[in-house]
């Protein structure tokens, strides 16, 4: 009689395990979704695109992505990493391209071509799905696991494969804690900040490529694109900070000063070194006509303004004052944050299942025989930039490699 293989969660992690369990006569593999459609967040993520991956294939750089858990990822990855990931896609007809910044997509710039690819793969392994089943008990019954869900009749699993993502409650968890395994609580990452009644937020949707954010009274400092949106800022730079920041963040209530250099090829030597020459070589050009950083001309038009440099003003008579609280402007640019908002469909919570608690090789839980966990379920989370769904691709693949080698001994 084949064995039952059940897999809670039809979103990445879930759906990848059931496309990575071929058809075999020694198990049959159950997929359940508490809601009525799967793989809704690889089909909205990254505007529609899909950021599927990360060209970061040297597993010790790659690793360093990761805010929480990349000494355990260590060796997750190093079985199915991002070449792993392309190879995988590329087998079932997908390209997937690069970008300037280490970004990988499908060639079709679609997240549909992804979801497609997965979900066709495993229909066609035979997976059976139970869409409108949410998992409401989990307990062992002899040698298998009964599962219950609400209004359904209850079934009994061999294996039972947990990717049911975070929660932004510790109470999402609660059916892991009856379990006993230890959950990391989980608090946001992957935000935008607020600045609310700040005037830079009269310049939204203006964005520079390139910007350090630093968090003030931490190590934290983040280098990337950087927005300025009707609330405050967002973009690559804003992200990575929250991620790395994500539990001090939430001790402060989302309430501390971020400091911004907006030129982060010059220093205070270089920049003061850079200002005695506009002096002396562009001095008849209006300051407010001559931006010699390339930023933004409504950016530089408000660094002006809010620094008092007058409107005649040119470099040569550009008066020592505002020249000053230029330079603090464009190197040391202060802004206070309060509160946070969620970054589109792309949110990602830090916190989970335990790592000490689960086997790194092949993500069965060091507690109970038989269950198994994927995804951000598990306590680890990374930046933007397909960090995070190269987890899911990872965890996925190693689950279902285990789960069925361990379903197809006699």
């Amino acid at each position: 009689m084949p064995k039952t293989i059940a897999i809670i969660g039809a979103g990445a992690a879930g759906t990848f395990a059931a496309a990575n369990l071929p058809k075999s006569d020694a198990y049959r593999v159950l997929l359940f979704e508490k809601t009525g459609k799967a793989l809704q967040k690889v089909r909205a993520s990254g505007g529609g695109r899909c950021n599927v991956t990360h060209q970061l294939f040297d597993i010790p750089e790659l690793i360093e992505r990761y805010p929480r858990g990349p000494r355990w990822l260590k060796k997750t990855l190093h079985r199915f990493g991002p070449q792993q990931t392309i190879d995988w896609f590329e087998k079932r007809g997908v390209s997937i391209v690069g970008e300037a910044d280490g970004r990988m997509f499908p060639e079709t710039n679609s997240a549909e071509t992804i979801a497609m690819a997965i979900w066709e793969t495993a229909l066609r392994n035979g997976t059976e799905v139970r869409f409108h089943h949410k998992l409401e008990a989990l307990q062992r019954v002899g040698e298998h696991w009964k599962l219950t869900f609400g209004g359904h009749e209850p079934v009994l699993a061999d294996a039972v494969l947990i990717t049911t993502g975070g929660s932004p409650q510790l109470s999402g968890f609660n059916l892991l804690q009856t379990l006993g395994h230890t959950i990391a609580s989980p608090v946001p990452s992957l935000f935008t900040f607020n600045m609310p009644g700040n005037p830079i937020i009269a310049l939204m949707g203006v964005s520079v490529p390139e910007a350090i954010v630093r968090i003030s009274g931490t190590k934290i400092e983040t280098t990337g694109p950087l927005l300025i949106t009707h609330w405050g800022m967002s973009g690559p730079a804003i992200l990575r900070a929250s991620a790395w920041g994500a539990r001090e963040l939430a001790d402060r209530a989302y309430q501390f000063t971020i400091s911004v250099n907006w030129v982060p090829g010059l220093d205070e030597a270089s920049l003061k070194a850079k200002f005695v020459q506009l002096r002396q070589q562009d001095g008849r050009q209006s300051v407010g006509g001559k931006n010699p950083f390339d930023l933004p001309k409504r950016l530089w038009q408000f660094f002006l303004q809010t620094c008092g440099v007058a409107e005649d003003a040119t470099w040569a008579t550009l008066e020592a004052a505002p020249q000053r609280k230029l330079l603090e402007k464009l190197i040391r640019d202060p802004y206070t944050v309060s509160g946070k908002t969620t970054f589109k469909e792309e949110f990602v919570t830090s916190g989970g299942v335990s790592l000490k608690e689960v086997s790194p090789e092949t993500l069965e839980s060091r507690l109970h025989p038989g269950i198994y966990f994927a995804g951000e379920v598990l306590d680890v989370d990374g930046i933007t930039g397909g960090f995070n769904f190269q987890h899911a691709w990872a965890s996925g693949w190693l689950a279902a490699a285990a789960m069925a080698a361990t379903s197809s001994q006699s």
